[in-house]
């Protein structure tokens, strides 16, 4: 009878245990160079802090002054609709404690507690072209002497 509790092979056999010699390597095989050997990085984008407009989607500056206008749609920027406090479920519809509701909520006021609302989003476009016919350009560029 054996002195082991269980009859399968494993890592108490007498044929693991008293390895000597190391196992044998295969040849390594020819490479292309021209293929690449360590993985590419990947091309994450970035990601960036913006204000847009909370009626066209137009993005401006963060800076935003009490007689600051929207360039696309020319809407007042400093309003309860673009402030970070603006809640529509909230008393007087901000979060901040204030003594009284401001209405209309799209027009500008003097309210000292106004911050615009900054998002963070991710950058996936590409810069763009210089000129209108910049890729006609680089074309005509490639076959330049």
């Amino acid at each position: 009878m054996s002195d082991r509790k269980y009859r399968q092979r494993g890592y108490q056999d007498d044929d693991n245990r008293n390895r000597s010699t190391p196992a044998a390597r295969r040849p390594l095989e020819p490479r292309d160079p021209r293929l690449p050997r360590d993985p590419k990085t990947p091309n994450m984008p970035g990601f960036r802090e913006i204000f847009r407009c909370a009626r066209c989607g137009h993005i401006e500056g963060v800076d935003v002054g009490s007689r600051s206008v929207c360039g696309k749609c020319g809407v007042a920027l400093h309003a309860c609709i673009h402030c970070r406090s603006f809640d529509s479920g909230a008393r007087f519809e901000c979060r901040e404690r204030i003594p009284v509701r401001i209405s209309p909520k799209d027009t500008s006021n003097d309210c000292t507690l106004f911050a615009p609302r900054v998002s963070v989003e991710r950058e996936t476009g590409s810069t763009p072209a210089a000129g209108q016919n910049s890729a006609r350009k680089a074309f005509d560029d490639l076959f330049k002497f």
